[in-house]
This record gives structure tokens, sequence and C-alpha cells, in this order.
């Protein structure tokens, strides 16, 4: 199957186990991050992309589907929305890693919960697109849920707002790029590769570099940045072409939910009254959107109308499992 051809409306085990795995290795992202603490936010982000590079390529090559990205680096309109995507997935990875190491992981748990209620807002103003009364009612609690936040903190929750918006609009312009996923993901990356090795490179020569000047740890953890940013990636791609809308949109909580957990249990961030309101609104809120996503879900699958004169026979109302 190439990576345009369109996925039936069911599910799978092998979607299944794709999708699950990226979000599980999502979820724990932080542990690994943290680790990297004491290497600046760019530097990591650097490096990310360096070693995406060749995770990414050697999959691609194993798959044999190389051709529609050779002819991307000849089209100028797909390298340039390729370069808007790229920029907008860097920021998010920035700001992810500064959230990380600087204890804020709460907040990013926060951001990813908030990121589809957002992307259904993006639907309705950019695309038009109706919204229900779940939907509305979902977005609101989540705008409320925001607002409690700011104004125990007196502030916006500026990691959370940022990476709803980074990561939204990435998905949203990602949607438009007329490439496989797999293809899109090398294409981004080998457009911020120069940048990146610059960068990595200008600290090595200041000697402010973790690659060649650091330990033997921050070597590997840096080198094991490419996995475990392509791996994910890559798996979510390919595991949400074999499940339903529905699924996918459960089992996006599995991360910020993991997240969440580690923030509070394993990093000991505070989790203040603030908190203890705005995360119960976020998850109610969450629930009446999934709530609705999948009555919609069951209402694009209906039985074809019946010849005249003959009785159309008895289907099951939920989608084909």
């Amino acid at each position: 199957m190439s990576d345009a051809t369109l996925p039936r409306n069911e599910d799978s085990l092998r979607g299944m186990g794709f999708a699950l795995s990226a979000y599980l290795l999502w979820g724990v992202l932080p542990i690994y991050m943290k680790a990297l603490a004491h290497v600046p936010p760019h530097e990591v982000v650097a490096h990310r992309v360096i070693w995406s590079v060749p995770v990414a390529l050697g999959v691609l090559v194993a798959l044999g589907r190389t051709s529609e990205l050779r002819v991307a680096l000849q089209s100028p309109r797909l390298l340039l929305m390729a370069s808007v995507t790229a920029a907008l997935i860097s920021v998010n990875w920035g700001i992810y890693v500064w959230a990380i190491g600087a204890g804020q992981t709460l907040d990013t748990a926060l951001g990813y919960y908030i990121n589809p209620l957002f992307s259904v807002f993006l639907g309705a103003v950019l695309l038009g697109e109706r919204l229900g009364r779940l939907q509305l009612a979902a977005i609101a609690l989540a705008v409320a849920a925001v607002v409690v936040l700011t104004v125990e903190a007196g502030r916006l929750p500026f990691v959370a707002i940022s990476l709803t918006f980074t990561w939204g609009g990435y998905a949203y312009l990602k949607k438009s790029l007329p490439l496989g996923p797999n293809q899109g993901f090398l294409l981004e990356v080998l457009i911020l590769l120069l940048p990146a090795l610059a960068i990595a490179i200008w600290l090595e020569v200041q000697g402010a570099g973790h690659f060649l000047g650091g330990s033997l740890s921050d070597r590997a953890l840096l080198l094991g940045t490419g996995i475990i940013t392509a791996t994910p990636l890559m798996l979510y791609a390919n595991g949400a072409k074999l499940l339903r809308l529905s699924t996918i949109g459960f089992l996006q909580y599995v991360s910020p939910t993991l997240i969440f957990l580690t923030a509070v249990f394993v990093f000991n961030e505070p989790f203040g009254r603030a908190e203890a309101i705005a995360f119960p609104m976020i998850w109610a809120a969450l629930a009446i959107y999934t709530v609705g996503l999948i009555r919609g879900a069951r209402g694009q699958v209906r039985p074809p109308p019946a010849p005249r004169g003959r009785t159309a026979p008895e289907t099951s109302s939920h989608p084909r499992s």
C-alpha cells in the first residue's frame, strides 16, 4: 500500500499496534528529555533533526518509496509548504524540550490535551466546518480551564498555549502537503538539516557542544534523539491509515495522560488548586468531545439504500470492525 492510498473505515490489529506504540513512546519521552535537561534546547533540537535524517531515509529506502521525495525536492511549491511545516515543528520541539528541562512538564500535558479541541476550532474557523453542541461545549470547557489557570498564575500558560498553536498549525498545514507522511517528515528534516548542522558545529567549535565535548552518555543520548523523534512519528503515520478516526481520537489521550502522570509522580511537579480545577475540566471537555467524535463516526457509516421493491439487509449501527 502506498502512503497515498485511502484507508478503509475500520480498525486493524496492526494499525492499533502502530498507533498505540507511537503514543506510548511520546508519553515516556519526557523521561528521556529530562536526562538531557543540562543540554541547551537548541542543541537538543539540532541533534533531533540531524539524527532523524538517517532513520527516516533508511525507512524510505527499505520501503522503496523515495520517488515521491525526489519529485518534491524539485518542486518550489512543495519545498515552500514543507518549509513552513518544518519551521512549526522545530519551534514545537524547542518549546517542548525547554519546558521539560525547566520543570514545566505539566504544562506540556495540558497543551497536548487541549490540542484536539484546538484542531476542531481551526476546522470551524479556517475550513468553515460546522460545530455541533457537544463540540462547542467541549471547546468552552477547555477555554474556561485556561482562564482558571491564567487567573491563578496571573499569566497565560505560555507552554501549553504555544504547544497547542504550533502543533495544531503543523497538523492543519500537514494535511495540505501532497506527500505521504513518511516522505513529508523526511523532507522537513532535510530542510532543517543545514541550520541544525550549523548550530551543532558552531557549539562544538565554541567548546560549548555536548556531542564531541560532552560525556559518553551525552553523546549516546543525543544520537538517540533521532530514533526517539522519527520512530513514533512514522509509527503514528502508518497506524493512522489503518484505524478509524474515532479510535485515533481516543488513543491521542494516551500521551498527555502519561506525561501528566510523569510530571506529578516522577518529576514531583506542583499540582495546586488551579490545576486540580482546570485538569478535570479539560478531561470533561475531552470526554464530551470523544462522545461527539464517536457519534459522528457512526453517523458516517450508513447502509446503502435498498433497491425499490426489496428490503435492505439488516446491518449493525456500528462501523465494521
